[in-house]
């Protein structure tokens, strides 16, 4: 039974009085960070503005998207200006290189589209691709590190579609910003500084370290302002030639040299840039509370996760629970076991696989799934459903979702809205650098193993012309039909749990966008629960264990970002563990 409103709102109200000082990070903590992390945590205030929003993890990349925005842009324009100066500024994280999810609310249409531009296998790819002599996986470092690690890259595809389908400013118009920063040179970031010194790979591979790195082999400082006139070049053929410029000719010619140039080579070919291609698909979509939530479908898992989180919680009066509370993360935590079960065998690409989408996310199963939460014990590690009523019959995934990628929101003037999220996979993806530019090690998100120890095949396996298995989670909130909050993360597979976080924080909880962002992040992946270090979830620990959660405290660099439309306009928030602002007007 639900506690009255006016003992829901008292209990809110109460619990809202005590969170700042719940949440403030302790000094040392801060020092802790992983370097995947900003260099400290900054407090970020709620950004406010009455026509149009721009959030992204870098202030330059949020400026490109505001300049659009200021000049009539849409919401794909904004998009496309802060993408490539993210590519620019924060390289350890998306770019041309990679790939990425789109999902945009078309104001006229009044629809969700979604657009597809994840990496493929290359054609000669096989299942076998990163196991040893004895079928066993090899160690993650020596899969990623090499030219077998690299996927047919898709972003400028998926840009080129989106584009031609919801801009509204010339093409060419887009890539300026990037291509003024790369030639006059930017500032090198905290963040940046700290990722270069303390990845060893990278300074391997002598184009990337040429640029990267000093003479003398020590990462450039922050506040070195770091130039890249080869990437101007790439930019500025593109904006002139479209994405074919990058996907045939010398461009391709060069990525393609690279990779089966590597000491390690690769077998990506031309035909495999030539004959990509980006796609729109249906969003999936769930509701929670009143609420429409839509996102990225297969081959993304997180948006699936994310709405079976929520309708497995939406029979508990999660409201009353105070943020922060031991009840708060047992129910977040047990839901998120139920969801990583389920996506570790159902969710791979939808062209190759049968994702049982409709069955997975349909409100009795959820129900169902929900109802084995116990209030007083974790059930540790959850088994998969059976959403169709079928035996079993796919194996287990056992690929690693490591925390890069990078994410970004923006609402233009004329109400039309947009999350996406980005990414060329791991901390500097392949490692390889080419035309001012990183290369993904996206083939590493299939499953290592092609087959489970049972011998079931593994539904996210690598094959020919496949897209691997994503966590990234773009996600639009509707209200009576009309978007509400527009919400996403990188962070790897941890992503479904910040975007479920932030979701439950705006809509149960009534938190502000940026307080939503900034509550300690928490949640299982059907293995420990995971509390956020430095935080006061930290001192749920004994408590949990009690309660029979295996509990593991851990850096948690979310990068979460995030818009809510509402009757005073637009407010906007970006992650205090990361670098990202977000701005109007």
């Amino acid at each position: 039974m639900r506690a009255p409103r006016h003992a829901v709102a008292f209990m809110l109200a109460a619990a809202l009085a005590a969170m700042p000082a719940a949440w403030a990070r302790t000094p040392q903590a801060v020092e802790d960070l992983n370097p995947e992390a900003a260099s400290g945590t900054q407090t970020r205030l709620l950004a406010r503005a009455p026509h149009f929003m721009m959030a992204s993890a870098n202030p330059l990349a949020t400026q490109a998207g505001d300049e659009m925005l200021r000049r009539g842009g849409s919401a794909v324009d904004a998009a496309i200006a802060a993408q490539l100066v993210l590519n620019l500024v924060e390289p350890q994280s998306s770019g041309i290189g990679g790939g990425a999810f789109m999902v945009a609310y078309s104001a006229k249409s009044g629809r969700i589209q979604t657009y597809d531009s994840r990496e493929t296998a290359p054609a000669a790819a096989q299942p076998q691709r990163f196991l040893d002599s004895d079928g066993k996986p090899v160690p993650f470092a020596r899969a990623v590190n090499s030219g077998l690690a690299v996927g047919v890259p898709g972003l400028l595809r998926g840009l080129e579609l989106a584009h031609k389908e919801q801009g509204a400013l010339p093409w060419a118009d887009l890539f300026q910003p990037a291509i003024r920063l790369a030639e006059q040179g930017f500032a090198v970031s905290p963040r940046l500084h700290k990722l270069l010194a303390g990845n060893k790979e990278l300074r391997t591979q002598a184009a990337a370290a040429a640029y990267f790195y000093a003479p003398d082999g020590a990462p450039w400082p922050v506040g070195h302002v770091l130039k890249n006139p080869e990437f101007a070049r790439t930019l500025r053929a593109v904006a002139e030639q479209g994405a074919d410029a990058f996907y045939q000719g010398d461009i391709a010619q060069d990525i393609v040299a690279a990779v089966r140039g590597h000491a390690v080579p690769g077998d990506l070919t031309l035909a495999d840039l030539a004959g990509y291609r980006a796609k729109t698909r249906d969003p999936v979509c769930g509701a929670y509370r009143g609420y429409q939530l839509c996102g990225m479908g297969p081959p993304s898992s997180g948006p699936i996760a994310v709405l079976q989180m929520l309708g497995e919680l939406e029979q508990f009066p999660l409201p009353i629970f105070a943020p922060g509370s031991v009840e708060a993360v047992h129910y977040f935590s047990e839901a998120g076991r139920l969801a990583f079960a389920d996506r570790d065998f159902y969710v791979a690409d939808p062209d190759f696989v049968r994702v049982p989408v409709r069955a997975m996310l349909d409100p009795a199963y959820l129900r169902a799934r929900g109802a084995l939460i116990q209030p007083d014990r974790s059930m540790k590690v959850a088994l998969p459903g059976d959403p169709e009523g079928k035996l079993l019959s796919l194996g287990k995934d056992d690929a690693l979702a490591l925390p890069s990628t990078s994410h970004l929101v923006a609402v233009d003037a004329q109400g039309n809205a947009l999350s996406m999220t980005t990414t060329i996979e791991n901390e500097f993806g392949s490692k390889i650098f080419v035309r001012g530019f990183l290369l993904n090690n996206e083939m590493t998100d299939f499953s290592s193993s092609h087959k489970d120890p049972e011998g079931r095949l593994v539904a996210n396996r690598i094959e020919p012309g496949k897209r691997p298995r994503s966590s990234m989670a773009p996600m639009i909130v509707l209200r009576d039909g009309k978007p509400y909050l527009l919400v996403g993360s990188p962070g790897g597979s941890a992503i479904i749990n910040y975007v479920a976080k932030t979701i439950v924080g705006v809509l149960d909880w009534r938190l502000d966008i940026q307080a939503a962002i900034d509550l300690p992040n928490m949640g299982s992946r059907n293995k420990e629960t995971e509390l956020e270090k430095g935080t006061a979830l930290e001192a749920l620990a004994p408590e949990l264990e009690r309660m029979g959660h295996p509990v593991r405290i851990l850096e948690f660099p979310s990068g979460i970002h995030g818009i809510v439309i509402d009757a005073d306009g637009l407010q906007g928030g970006a992650d205090p563990r990361r670098e990202g602002v977000a701005q109007g007007g």
